[in-house]
């Protein structure tokens, strides 16, 4: 076994839908020796308890450490990715019907959105100006002021926001990062990145001589 190598390749998101993850799920493996990446990729690397769906972030550490449990002398080399998140789905029965709604739901909130944007954006963004269009070829009649239009419109622009970004004070809808929280550790990267070009450009950063 001595000086034998084992690549191993990692995708960022890995999507499982059992509870028993092999390393097979989640790592690609090519090695000299057939029954090493045959044998390892049996090997479980994690139980999931939960029936409903989550995220579980691993370092590529944990499997090299598993692996050296089983092959002790064996030589890693990680062509992928460091961390790497397992979503787990569980198996859902197909509901067609559920689907087509959905689709034909989204549908037309695109058309009718695309719709609105493009009059608003011909009438320079003068919104009371398609209402009054828009009540008058509905419904014959100029538009009263205070209308269902404006009401709706004045309710749903920033309930659709708060929805959008699903992060309103502490509360939010499901464990995942909300949009803002994406945002923030976007800039939260760009700007260590900075710091480092910054300090190295200015002949500040720790290194050796």
């Amino acid at each position: 076994m001595k000086n034998t190598r084992l690549y191993i390749k990692i995708d960022k998101n890995n999507l499982v839908h059992h509870k028993i993850v092999r390393l097979k799920d989640v790592a690609k493996l090519f090695s000299p020796n057939r029954d090493i990446t045959e044998n390892l990729y049996q090997q479980v690397i994690f139980i999931i308890k939960d029936d409903k769906k989550a995220n579980y972030v691993f370092s590529v550490l944990k499997l090299i450490e598993l692996i050296h449990k089983e092959y002790p002398d064996l030589e890693i080399i990680n062509l992928g990715e460091r961390d790497f998140i397992i979503l787990f789905e569980p198996e859902q029965k197909e509901k067609k019907l559920w689907e087509y709604f959905k689709v034909g739901f989204v549908s037309c909130i695109v058309f009718f959105g695309a719709a609105f944007t493009i009059m608003t954006f011909n009438e320079d963004a003068n919104v009371s100006v398609i209402f009054e269009i828009v009540y008058k070829s509905v419904m014959g009649t100029k538009q009263v002021k205070g209308s269902l239009l404006e009401i709706s419109y004045a309710v749903g622009l920033p309930l659709g926001i708060i929805i959008f970004f699903n992060h309103f004070s502490k509360m939010k809808a499901g464990k995942d990062p909300t949009p803002m929280q994406v945002q923030l550790r976007l800039y939260e990267a760009d700007l260590d990145e900075t710091l480092i070009e910054n300090k190295s450009r200015e002949g500040k950063s720790i290194d050796v001589p």
